[in-house]
C-alpha cells in the first residue's frame, strides 16, 4: 500500500483503517457485500487517511479514533467515486472494472448510498458533535461542487472559478482529514484552523496533479483516453491556460461542447501539452504544496510533521 520510505511507520495504522472499513461489509445483501470489499481492495494510496493519521498523532490524538476518523473519510471518498464513475460513464478506475461497468445504474447509486451510510456511521464512533457536524457539511459541499461541475460544463470558467470547484471536490475532503484530526486531539485548539488550512492547500495540489495527469498520463493504467476531462467538456487547469494563451483557438470550445472528431480532439490534446501550461499548471500545484507547509510552522516538531512537509512533494511527484 506504501510505496515511500517517509511514510513506512504508517503502513500498520492504515492496514487497521482497511481493517476497520472491512468491518461494515458483513450482515448486509451478498452482493453489497462483495462490491464493498471490491472497492476497498481496489488500490488507491490512501492520501486522506495518511493526512488525518499524521495530523492526528503529531496533535496527540488516540490512535483508535482516528482509525475510526480516517476510515469514515476514505469511505465517504469511495463514495464519491462510486457515484462520479456512474455519472461520467468511467469503465476503469486505477486499472479496475468500475462497479457500473456490470451493475446496473440503479445498482450503483444504491450501493454508493450505502457506502456513504457506513461512513457516516464510522464518523458516529467518534462521538463528537463538532466532527460529525464537520463530516455532513463537507459532504453536502462536495456534492454542490459535483452539481455546479456537471452544469458549468462546456464553457471556459476562470482561473478563480475553477480553484472554488477544486476547493468543492476535492480541496473539501482534504481540509475534513486535516481539521477533524486536530478536533478529536488534546491539543490547543488554536491548532484547528492551520490544519485545516493544510488540508485544503494540499488539496488543491493534488487535484491540479489529477488534472495533469489527465493529459499526460498513461491510458492503459487510467483507464480513459487521454484528455477525458476535457473530452467530456469538462475544462480543468491545463486547458483554462490554453484558452488564455490562444484565444483564436476554436477548436478548444468545440471540444468543450462536443462538437470536434476524435481526431480534432486528440490534436487539440496534442498541442496543450506541447505548449507549456503542463509545467504551468505543475508549478501551481508546487505552490498550494509550499502554502500548505507554511501553515505547520507552529506545530510541534516530530517525525509526523516532517511527513506532513514531504507529503506535497510526493503528491506533486506521482504517476497516478
Amino acid at each position: 500500500m506504501i510505496d515511500v520510505g517517509f511514510l513506512s511507520y504508517l503502513e500498520g495504522p492504515l492496514i487497521k483503517v482497511d481493517q476497520k472499513m472491512m468491518s461494515r461489509v458483513e450482515g448486509y445483501h451478498p452482493d453489497l457485500t462483495a462490491a464493498l470489499e471490491h472497492l476497498v481492495n481496489s488500490g488507491g494510496k490512501r492520501i486522506r487517511p495518511i493526512v488525518t493519521l499524521l495530523m492526528g498523532s503529531l496533535l496527540g490524538a488516540e490512535e483508535e479514533s482516528l482509525i475510526s476518523l480516517s476510515a469514515s473519510i476514505e469511505m465517504l471518498h469511495t463514495a464519491t467515486l462510486v457515484h462520479d464513475d456512474l455519472i461520467d460513464g468511467a469503465l476503469l478506475r486505477r486499472g479496475n472494472p468500475t462497479l457500473n461497468s456490470h451493475w446496473t445504474a440503479a445498482a450503483t447509486v444504491l450501493t454508493g448510498d450505502h457506502i456513504f451510510a457506513q461512513a457516516a456511521m464510522l464518523a458516529a464512533e467518534l462521538d463528537n458533535t463538532e466532527a460529525m457536524r464537520l463530516f455532513a457539511e463537507t459532504l453536502s459541499i462536495i456534492v454542490n461542487g459535483e452539481i455546479s461541475q456537471l452544469f458549468g460544463r462546456n464553457h471556459l470558467p476562470s482561473r478563480d472559478d475553477y480553484y472554488h470547484r477544486i476547493y468543492e471536490k476535492t480541496g473539501s475532503l482534504f481540509a475534513l482529514s486535516a481539521r477533524a484530526a486536530a478536533l478529536i486531539s488534546p491539543a490547543d485548539r488554536k491548532y484547528i484552523q492551520p490544519a485545516e488550512a493544510f488540508g485544503t492547500e494540499i488539496g488543491k495540489a493534488f487535484q491540479i496533479v489529477d488534472d495533469v495527469l489527465d493529459f499526460t498520463g498513461d491510458q492503459a493504467r487510467v483507464g480513459k483516453p487521454i484528455g477525458n476531462d476535457l473530452r467530456q467538456g469538462t475544462p480543468t487547469l491545463p486547458a483554462i491556460y490554453y484558452g488564455e494563451q490562444h484565444p483564436e483557438d476554436e477548436v478548444l470550445l468545440a471540444c468543450l461542447e462536443g462538437s470536434v472528431s476524435e481526431t480534432e480532439a486528440d490534436e487539440l490534446i496534442l498541442r496543450i501539452n506541447q505548449s507549456g501550461v503542463i509545467e504551468r499548471a505543475l508549478n501551481d500545484a508546487k505552490e498550494c504544496a509550499k502554502n500548505a507547509v507554511q501553515n505547520l510552522r507552529e506545530f510541534p516538531v516530530g517525525r509526523e510533521k516532517d511527513s506532513l512537509e514531504k507529503l506535497g512533494i510526493y503528491i506533486i511527484d506521482r504517476d497516478l
